[in-house]
Order: C-alpha cells, then sequence, then structure tokens
C-alpha cells in the first residue's frame, strides 16, 4: 500500500477513534491546558458537531452546485452567450465579500444559527464551480459534439449524454476547491450561533485553552484531506472515462 494511501487511511482512523471516544486522547491535548483547565470540549458533543459542520458545508456546496452549473449551462448555449459577464459578475460578488461581511448583514434579516452560515457559504463557494464549469464545458472538441448531432441527437441529449460527462472532471475539481474553502471556512458560523466546529475553537480563544482550539482545527483540517482526498478519487474516475471516449 503506498505512503499516501496509508497516511489517508490512518487520518480516518484517527478521526473516528477521536469522535466516538475523545477522552482517550486527553493524555494528547493535556499539555495545552494551564490550570487546571478541561483538556477535551464537553459543552458539546464533538461527533454532533462534525456531522453539523459536515451538512452545512454539503448543504451549501449542492446549492452552490446547482446555480454555478446551471448558470454555466446557460451561458455556453448560444440563446445565453449575453448572459456571461453577468452570470460572472454574480459569482465573483460572494468573493468580493467576505463570509464574516455576509454573516453580519445575513443576522438582521435571516437570524442567527444556520441560515446566515449557509448564504455565506453558498456565495463565497459559487465561483471556483463557475468557472470550472464553463472551462468543462468549453473544453467539449467540437468534433465530438458534431458527431453527437449526427447520430441524431437532440440539444437536450447532447449535454446529459456528452458534453457535461466529458466534463464533468473539471467539474468536479472545482466542487472539491469549494467543499474544501467551505469545510474552513463554516467554523465561523458559529459566530452567529451556528453548530459548527467553530464552536470549540471560540471556546478556546474566549478561555485561553489551546486545547480546544487545536481539537476543533485538528477535526476541520481532518475533513478537508478526507474530502479532498474523495474529490479526487472520484475526478480520476471520470477523467479515465473522459480519456477512453476520445
Amino acid at each position: 500500500m503506498k505512503i499516501g494511501a496509508l497516511f489517508r487511511l490512518a487520518v480516518i482512523v484517527l478521526l473516528g477513534l477521536f469522535l466516538a471516544r475523545p477522552d482517550w486522547f486527553e493524555w494528547l491535548f493535556a499539555p495545552l491546558t494551564r490550570n487546571g483547565q478541561a483538556a477535551i470540549y464537553t459543552q458539546n458533543s464533538l461527533l454532533n458537531l462534525t456531522l453539523n459542520h459536515l451538512m452545512i458545508v454539503a448543504a451549501a456546496t449542492l446549492a452552490g452546485t446547482i446555480v454555478a452549473i446551471s448558470l454555466a449551462i446557460l451561458v455556453t448555449r448560444p440563446a445565453g452567450r449575453e448572459f456571461l459577464p453577468l452570470s460572472r459578475s454574480l459569482a465573483n460578488a460572494g468573493q468580493t465579500f467576505p463570509p464574516v461581511a455576509v454573516l453580519a448583514l445575513a443576522v438582521p434579516v435571516l437570524g442567527f444559527g444556520t441560515a446566515p452560515t449557509l448564504l455565506a457559504l453558498f456565495l463565497y463557494g459559487l465561483l471556483p464551480i463557475f468557472e470550472n464549469s464553463l472551462t468543462g464545458l468549453g473544453s467539449v472538441s467540437p468534433a465530438v459534439q458534431e458527431a453527437a448531432r449526427g447520430t441524431g441527437m437532440t440539444d437536450s441529449q447532447r449535454l446529459l449524454r456528452v458534453e457535461l460527462p466529458l466534463a464533468l472532471p473539471t467539474i468536479l475539481a472545482g466542487i472539491r476547491i469549494s467543499a474544501v474553502i467551505s469545510m474552513g471556512t463554516a467554523t465561523i458560523g458559529s459566530t452567529v450561533a451556528a453548530s459548527t466546529l467553530g464552536e470549540t475553537i471560540i471556546a478556546g480563544l474566549i478561555n485561553s485553552n489551546l486545547a480546544f482550539v487545536a481539537q476543533g482545527a485538528l477535526v476541520v483540517g481532518a475533513l478537508a484531506i478526507i474530502v479532498n482526498d474523495g474529490f479526487v478519487g472520484v475526478e480520476r474516475h471520470f477523467s479515465r472515462y473522459r480519456q477512453d471516449q476520445r
């Protein structure tokens, strides 16, 4: 087994053990505490925080994927090309405002909790998915599209059976980037009472407890590694499919 695969397996196993039995790792975090502070965060279940964190990131990434791919499809059709500058501006707008600013603006309207966090992550993750979708759809060979037309495929059939499958590796790369960015960015959601792993980090900062900060940061980092590697594996699978079709 390759070293990289062993490392990923070790990350998954250690993360699972830590979330299931964090008390087993108390000895590891104890040196980061002082004046008798608790070494393990117990105000909320780390497993519950992790699951909530993942659900928020997944929901925001899914919504961003649907909107970004839909916009990319629209502007790569002859009838929608004139909307490309507007669509690109909309996708860029999410990166223009920092997520913290989006949270501050959204809370008066949406209230505290998960909703403003979802909005911030959705807007922040649009750009990489949109740009990669544009690149993927634009890279489909005209000869392949012409061959599809020659078989009698309709525009919808060409999109679903030819263009999207061939563009999928590039689109997935954009989704991967968006998901990994959101994994870290979601921690700020706890500043507006969203249940994320940022809760442990904020608690650690407030109480000057580095153990809590380390726990939140390490779990988020491990999740980012796992998500990134999962997407990379799927990308490779579809890249082989794309090569086979050429």
